[in-house]
């Protein structure tokens, strides 16, 4: 299947914006891409690149052929897949990009239960918001997405969703972790640290106290999570996260629930590119993944 290697030529062109950097990636020479890109312009009877000073940069043309490459690459994917299954291999690639508060604990205990079970699959986890995941499912990046509030989109098709809930964190010496429920107007007394504003917990928190005569100010604001559980170790911080992700907290760690009237809790949205077929490994572990989250809600319900 050579010429999808060569395929693949143009494709990480389109990624990495160079034809050195794609060559150094796929450990061929740049004089090789650079014919194959050639090649391929020949055929199509068009460029697929603009030549710029500093790089390489898709036409319109070479948008709607990388598309189309991305596409066969999944479909391929796919049919390997498949012969696979009938095999009785159960092996491939599983693609997926979620949100950071599933990272600690969630996600980790996921994969190793189901590799327990298909020890030859491989998986591939990225982390981003909702928006990162959206274009990873459209340029055939990941197979599957798990984000919180992933807004509903034509092309995009759920697999399942599940309410979570927002909740409060804190160290154990805190003054307010003794209690088990808390008011939004009793974190306000204290520092309090949040993730940026890329995250759907802080967006949930920005709107509700839009409509709150509550005034919280951010101490610190972070992209990491990890850098925010830290900042609670002075023992008067507080941070903000969603309850499946609040739960994978360090042992030092405690989350309360926030009794204030309607506030806000949030949407987990496991979800694919709609009219796309999955490589069966791909979709055994969304179905997996959809037992797992509906069985956690039932029990939370409980």
């Amino acid at each position: 299947m050579n010429h999808l290697r060569f395929l693949r030529y143009a494709d990480e062109v389109a990624r990495a914006g160079s034809i050195r950097q794609a060559a150094e990636r796929l450990h061929v020479a740049p004089s090789a891409v650079n014919r194959r890109i050639q090649d391929l312009e020949d055929e199509l009877g068009t460029p697929l690149f603009e030549r710029l000073p500093r790089g390489m940069r898709l036409t319109a043309a070479g948008e709607l052929f990388v598309r189309y490459i991305r596409g066969r690459s999944s479909e391929l994917e796919r049919v390997r897949s498949e012969i696979e299954d009938l095999q009785g291999l159960r092996r491939g690639a599983v693609r997926l990009v979620a949100s950071q508060a599933l990272a600690p604990r969630f996600l980790p205990a996921a994969v190793n239960d189901f590799a327990a079970e298909h020890p030859l699959v491989a998986f591939d986890a990225r982390i981003g918001d909702h928006v990162q995941a959206a274009d990873a499912l459209r340029s055939f990046e990941s197979d599957l997405a798990l984000v919180f509030n992933l807004a509903p989109e034509s092309d995009i098709e759920r697999v399942c969703a599940v309410e979570q809930k927002l909740m409060a964190i804190m160290h154990k010496r805190h003054p307010l972790a003794k209690s088990k429920t808390l008011r939004l107007s009793d974190c306000a007394d204290y520092p309090v640290v949040l993730p940026n504003r890329d995250t759907g917990g802080r967006q949930l928190l920005e709107r509700f106290l839009a409509r709150s005569s509550t005034r919280i100010r951010a101490m610190v604001e972070s992209n990491s999570f990890e850098f925010l559980r830290g900042c609670l170790y002075d023992g008067r911080s507080i941070s903000f996260q969603m309850a499946i992700g609040a739960a994978a907290e360090a042992p030092d760690i405690v989350a309360r629930d926030i009794e204030d009237r309607g506030f806000p809790r949030g949407e987990l949205v496991l979800a694919s590119l709609r009219g796309r077929q999955l490589p069966v490994i791909a979709y055994a572990f969304a179905e997996f993944l959809r037992k797992r989250l509906t069985g956690a809600q039932a029990a939370d319900a409980r």
